[in-house]
């Protein structure tokens, strides 16, 4: 399983995850808890990781720079 770009559905209590290879083949739908997210990432290959922006993915990215690179979605358009 090669995960090329990871989506994070952000909610409450639980997350769901879509991840699809270079070819935009789905190879993973998962739903986590909060408690298992960062856990369930740090064993996955480097991967683009994206989500929605809201207050959630500020705190997110905010609280894990030491494992994710921040970039807004223009960047990534482009």
């Amino acid at each position: 399983m090669t995960i090329r770009l990871l989506g994070i559905d952000l909610a409450k209590n639980v997350f769901q995850l879509h991840g699809v290879d270079t070819t935009g083949k789905k190879v993973l739908k998962k739903r986590i808890e909060r408690a298992g997210l960062i856990e369930f990432i740090a064993t996955l290959p480097k991967c683009l990781i994206v989500m929605e922006a809201c207050g959630g993915s500020n705190y997110w990215a905010r609280g894990q720079r030491h494992v994710w690179t921040q970039r807004w979605m223009q960047e990534v358009i482009e």
